[in-house]
């Protein structure tokens, strides 16, 4: 992996979070709503699935340009089999300054041509369209939040660095090293993933989540003429499918689901092989490190029978560590600045925050209020894109923990 590139080192003067008047910031970003919208437009109408690499050229060059007329250097980290993720950090940097990371995702889960069936629609409040929440309303609220910034001549105490991945809906399989080991060295990670619902709710807690492929081989025979000398794939898969869904605890949090089953050759054939391919979802690591011991030590109960795991907890979770909850208290503090409500809450999804969660400070849904992410409904609430935009401005302007 070639090396990241560095912020600049560069000096500039700013003002500080306490010379902000949050309600000044608010009403300049208010102003600005249907340029906001205009660019969640542009963004939406750029369709971009994760699946074909190309489809995300149009979109990195929309985001590219827009933070390039905020002086940032946008650099590509190549891609080979997905799109290139987007880098991008200020021209100019103070001396010995940390650097803050704001992430987000390009790539949708929508196929090109759903514009012909979805398109992008205003109606009333809310903003219709294949992507608008998940997540490219999240990245005009990026892109706002760092304009109102500048319009006002503040400089945030650590710089922010961006990182807008192209896989994200893919498991971010080839964006994780750049994922990891920007995140190492920030003093914190805003995820511009959509909050929860209407109201806005960000994520502070995200399941952990993997896939495993459970492998059960026994021995054919044939059904009719000599059952006894079979041992059935599918006898025992039975018995293992009910000790899979037995490991659901929702209490805890931790959920198990049989998702698919394969298996047999034909209605006349003892089964050899069976499988079945499993979802999990965990709310801790110490709890998927229980579940994915328990999976794999999965023993058979039919003579003759071998059972296989493949797989693996895929992304940890995001918990509720004390370096995240500070970020939530100041995310708080923010929000009565603004005079805005803002709650909380737990989500079984995954997101980029599983990930950055390991290494430093994370808070994510900061992205735009809306709801129907993967549905045909997807949409966000336009009154509520400056808000978001003054909140993660705010919080960009909050001075770090210590690490």
């Amino acid at each position: 992996m070639t090396a990241a590139p560095s912020p600049s080192r560069r000096t500039s003067t700013s003002r500080h979070d306490a010379d902000v008047d949050p309600g000044a910031l608010l009403g300049w970003l208010r102003e600005r709503t249907g340029e906001a919208v205009a660019l969640v437009e542009r963004l939406a109408r750029a369709e971009s699935p994760s699946l074909v690499p190309e489809s995300t050229r149009a979109p990195y060059a929309i985001l590219a340009t827009e933070l390039e007329r905020l002086g940032f250097l946008v650099r590509p980290l190549r891609g080979e089999r997905v799109g290139d993720q987007l880098y991008a950090r200020p021209e100019r940097r103070r001396r010995r300054l940390p650097y803050q990371l704001l992430v987000g995702h390009l790539d949708t889960v929508w196929p090109l041509g759903t514009l012909a069936t979805m398109p992008v629609r205003r109606e009333g409040d809310l903003l219709y369209g294949p992507g608008v929440a998940d997540m490219k309303g999240g990245l005009a609220v990026l892109v706002f939040a760092l304009r109102a910034l500048a319009a006002h001549g503040l400089v945030p105490p650590a710089t922010p660095v961006v990182l807008v991945t192209t896989d994200e809906e893919l498991g971010s399989v080839e964006s994780l090293p750049w994922l990891h080991r920007l995140a190492r060295g920030a003093a914190r990670a805003f995820v511009l993933e959509a909050p929860l619902g209407l109201t806005g709710r960000l994520k502070t807690a995200r399941k952990g989540t993997g896939w495993f492929n459970v492998v059960v081989r026994g021995r054919a025979a044939h059904a009719g003429v000599d059952p006894g000398q079979g041992r059935s794939a599918i006898l025992e898969l039975a018995h293992v499918v009910q000790r899979l869904f037995a490991l659901n605890d929702p209490e805890s949090g931790v959920t198990v689901n049989v998702g698919t089953i394969d298996g047999g050759l034909r209605p006349n054939v003892v089964a050899p092989e069976a499988s079945a391919v499993v979802d999990v979802r965990v709310p801790t690591i110490a709890a998927g490190e229980r579940l994915e011991a328990a999976i794999r030590g999965l023993e058979p109960v039919t003579p003759g029978v071998t059972i296989e795991v493949h797989g693996r907890l895929s992304r940890p979770p995001l918990e509720r560590t004390p370096r995240n909850r500070a970020l939530w208290r100041a995310a708080r503090a923010a929000a009565a600045r603004l005079e805005l409500p803002l709650e909380e809450a737990t989500v079984g999804g995954a997101s980029d925050g599983n990930y950055t969660s390991l290494h430093t400070a994370t808070l994510d849904g900061l992205g735009a209020v809306g709801q129907g992410a993967h549905a045909a409904d997807e949409r966000i609430v336009v009154p509520a894109l400056p808000e978001r935009a003054a909140l993660l401005a705010l919080l960009l302007l909050t001075p770090p923990a210590s690490r």
